[in-house]
C-alpha cells in the first residue's frame, strides 16, 4: 500500500477539515491502492500570503520543514477570486520553490472560490442544507461571483463555511465537478 503525505495551506476556516476530506475522497475514487496522510491544514490570510513576502515566507517555510521531516508535498490551494489562475499559480510554484528548492510544492486554485466547485456539482447536493430537491448547476459554475451567495440563495439561508463546507465536501459528485477546469486540475495535480 502506497503512502503520499500533504501539509495543505488553505486560507478559510471551512477549509481546514475540508480540504483533507477532498483529498481522501480524491484517493478513494481515483486511486483506491493509495493511502493519503494529511497534516493539519495551515490556514493563512490570502491577502497577506500573496502580497507580502515575508509572510509568505514564513508559511511556506513553515509548511515546508513539516514536508521535508516525512518526504512530503506542500499543496498550495487558494481561492483566485477574478486572478487568472493560468499566471498566478505558476508564479506562486515559482516563489514557493525559491523558498525551499529541496521541497516539492503543489499550487491550486480554485477559479474564484472553492464553492465554485460545489456548483458545478449541484445536483448532487439536492436537499442538502435545504437545497431544492430539483437544483441544477448554473450555466458556467466559474462564471459565477459570488459562489457562496449563489448557495445560500438556494438554501434559503447564510451559506456559511465553517458550518457548510466540510459536509458539502462529503457529499458532492466529485464527477460532476470535473466539469469545471479549476477541480479538474485540483484532481491531475494531487494525483501527479
Amino acid at each position: 500500500m502506497r503512502r503520499r503525505l500533504y501539509i495543505p495551506i488553505v486560507e478559510g476556516h471551512g477549509e481546514i477539515e475540508a480540504v483533507p476530506r477532498l483529498i481522501r475522497r480524491i484517493y478513494e475514487e481515483f486511486v483506491p491502492g493509495t493511502i493519503p496522510i494529511i497534516n493539519p491544514p495551515i490556514r493563512i490570510k490570502a491577502g497577506s500570503f500573496l502580497n507580502d513576502t515575508l509572510y509568505f515566507q514564513k508559511y511556506v517555510q513553515m509548511a515546508a520543514a513539516k514536508a521535508a521531516q516525512s518526504d512530503g508535498e506542500v499543496l498550495i490551494l487558494l481561492d483566485c477570486e477574478d486572478e487568472c489562475p493560468a499566471t498566478l499559480g505558476p508564479d506562486l510554484l515559482a516563489k514557493a520553490k525559491t523558498v525551499r528548492p529541496d521541497v516539492l510544492f503543489k499550487v491550486v486554485l480554485a477559479h474564484r472560490e472553492y464553492e465554485t466547485w460545489f456548483l458545478a456539482a449541484a445536483e448532487s447536493l439536492r436537499g442538502c442544507a435545504g437545497l431544492p430537491n430539483d437544483l441544477l448547476p448554473p450555466a458556467n459554475p466559474e462564471h459565477v461571483r459570488g459562489a457562496k451567495e449563489w448557495l445560500g440563495r438556494h438554501m434559503g439561508q447564510s451559506y456559511d463555511p465553517i458550518i457548510h463546507h466540510a459536509s458539502f465536501t462529503a457529499q458532492f459528485d466529485l464527477g460532476q465537478a470535473k466539469a469545471v477546469s479549476s477541480f479538474d486540475r485540483f484532481i491531475s495535480t494531487i494525483l501527479s
